[in-house]
């Protein structure tokens, strides 16, 4: 399969331009109010869709993708928290490996599990490095996966653990604070991961303004995902694409 998606993030990067990501939680969402995000999400021309999140409780990820794919023509992405949470009718997954934590399973174990079902599928596999950072309080990524977060001030541990994902072979690094972090990751850290490795950086947890997804931008990240803070304000969706897309007009 020709890794579309993934040359997306890698291009992007290498232009040095910004990708602006939704998280949906299907346990957080109906269809009625999916539906106006779509569309806001379309009006905004936000680049992707991530949908899943560390514990989903209900079966409506399946309907939720396909109300996706009928109103937009925006990718989708799977962010499993376990192998449970597969879809075949999204476009890629990010084959997350918890590279932060010593948890077997979350860095190779659900993976073993998973890849005879992905290898048969037309999902796009992303592997990805997921490096969990303290975001001021226990987040349910943290309760669930069993493992200790990265210290939010010591982005040298956050750039080693970086480096060594990228000499793995992961295509992509996440940096998140996970869902409901009290606070962003620090520009310091999201910088010193920048310059630490060449793959694209993702970042997401605790964004809850323009202004911080700004911040996020200029330390260094290529794509930036809010789910939390949208949810609790529509508005804030429009307010980031603004700044995205600002910053990247600003680029041509």
């Amino acid at each position: 399969m020709t890794p579309t998606i993934l040359n997306r993030f890698i291009s992007a990067k290498v232009n040095r331009l910004k990708s602006f990501a939704v998280l949906i939680d299907p346990d957080k969402t109906d269809a009625a109010a999916c539906l106006q995000l779509i569309r806001h999400s379309v009006e905004n021309k936000v680049d992707f869709f991530f949908v899943g999140g560390s514990l989903i409780t209900g079966n409506t990820m399946g309907q939720l993708i396909k109300l996706i794919k009928t109103n937009s023509s925006i990718p989708v992405i799977l962010f499993p928290g376990s192998n449970l949470h597969i879809d075949m009718s999204a476009d890629a997954l990010l084959f997350l490996s918890l590279i932060s934590g010593r948890n077997p399973e979350l860095l190779i174990g659900q993976h073993v599990i998973a890849a005879p079902v992905l290898k048969k599928s037309n999902l796009e596999i992303l592997p990805t490095g997921y490096i969990l950072i303290d975001s001021g309080r226990q987040t349910t990524v943290s309760y669930i996966s069993n493992t200790t977060p990265i210290p939010y001030d010591k982005p040298e541990i956050a750039a080693c653990t970086a480096m060594a994902g990228e000499m793995l072979g992961l295509k992509l690094i996440y940096l998140d604070g996970g869902s409901g972090a009290q606070k962003q990751i620090s520009s310091r850290m999201i910088a010193s991961v920048r310059k630490s490795v060449d793959v694209p950086l993702i970042v997401g947890g605790g964004i809850r303004s323009a202004e911080e997804a700004a911040e996020v931008m200029e330390a260094g990240a290529d794509v930036i995902v809010i789910g939390n803070g949208i949810e609790k304000n529509l508005n804030l969706l429009a307010e980031v694409s603004e700044k995205v897309h600002n910053y990247n007009k600003a680029l041509s």
